[in-house]
């Protein structure tokens, strides 16, 4: 009976290995097309410049809220590549600094749910009865509210923020990522790989970190990398309405709510910050789709 459980256990890593080397050709298969190759370069940039947001934008103070009304609503031009706002910024500084408060706020709300979420999922599906029962009914009465009508609720009970948006959106945000895990840990405690874990003696917390949580990554990253289009909108949402980052601080929410009462005669004011997210948000989903097409191998 060991020498069987050693055979499914040899087997299980020899599978997985394959499946890993499948994915990895057809990845670089993948970034052979162009619309998935640039969307990486979006991503890369974006983020690139977000982090070094001190050093990439032309002026840094006014990125980060410094008023300048000698320069005030002046077009695009050579010294003010975006133009200005109502205070004189200059739009590129503020649109890259706005992406270090969205996306990474887009990515805190994302790694944070799943943090929670995957957890959550893996035990209650592993052990089912009472655990399974409390769980999925909690994840069942969450869902059951719009996230951000509970996101708009909770900032304006204990106050506006960037913190508070991202806190109050993790609350409708983690169910997602519990539902998910909780289908795939039911589907792969039946297989040949986890039964060989249980005949050869390994522990509850051993088997479901070591054998069943590497085997159930696949959907759980796709669906981080498609929710991060989604949370960087609904961050910029919570901002346009007054409930997510307060100036002087850049977010593109923010800014386009700034822009929008100038939008006929001073139109780069909104239509930067709007079309900069409407970039990074269509990076984001085209490039998580491929890899959903690329890690979508049957297990």
């Amino acid at each position: 009976m060991k020498a069987r459980a050693d055979s499914y256990d040899m087997m299980a890593r020899k599978v997985s290995r394959d499946h890993r080397k499948v994915r990895w050709f057809q990845l670089r298969r993948l970034l052979k097309r162009k619309i998935t190759f640039l969307s990486l370069v979006i991503m890369v940039v974006t983020l690139t410049v977000a982090l070094m947001a001190p050093w990439t934008a032309p002026f840094p103070e006014q990125g980060r809220g410094a008023v300048n009304l000698e320069h005030r609503l002046m077009p695009p031009s050579s010294t003010y590549l975006l133009g200005t706002d109502v205070y004189g910024r200059d739009m590129l500084s503020r649109v890259i600094y706005g992406a270090r408060i969205s996306v990474f706020g887009g990515a805190a709300i994302v790694f944070l749910a799943a943090l929670i979420g995957v957890p959550l999922g893996l035990w209650a599906g592993y052990n089912e009865g009472v655990s399974e029962i409390v769980i999925s009914r909690t994840v069942d009465l969450v869902l059951s509210f719009p996230a951000i009508l509970v996101a708009m609720i909770i900032s304006i009970l204990f106050g506006a923020g960037w913190f508070m948006a991202i806190a109050a959106l993790l609350i409708g945000w983690w169910p997602w990522y519990t539902r998910l895990v909780l289908g795939e840990v039911l589907s792969a405690k039946g297989m040949l790989y986890v039964e060989a874990a249980r005949m050869l003696g390994y522990g509850k917390l051993y088997i479901i970190f070591h054998h069943i949580l590497p085997n159930i990554m696949t959907p759980v990253i796709v669906m981080m990398l498609l929710d991060l289009g989604p949370a960087i909108i609904a961050i910029g949402l919570l901002s346009f309405v007054g409930l997510g980052t307060q100036p002087p601080n850049a977010d593109w929410g923010l800014m386009v709510w700034e822009g929008a009462p100038n939008i006929l005669s001073e139109w780069w004011i909104a239509i930067v910050p709007g079309f900069a997210m409407f970039i990074v948000v269509i990076a984001f989903n085209i490039f998580g789709d491929a890899l959903k097409e690329v890690l979508d191998v049957q297990q």
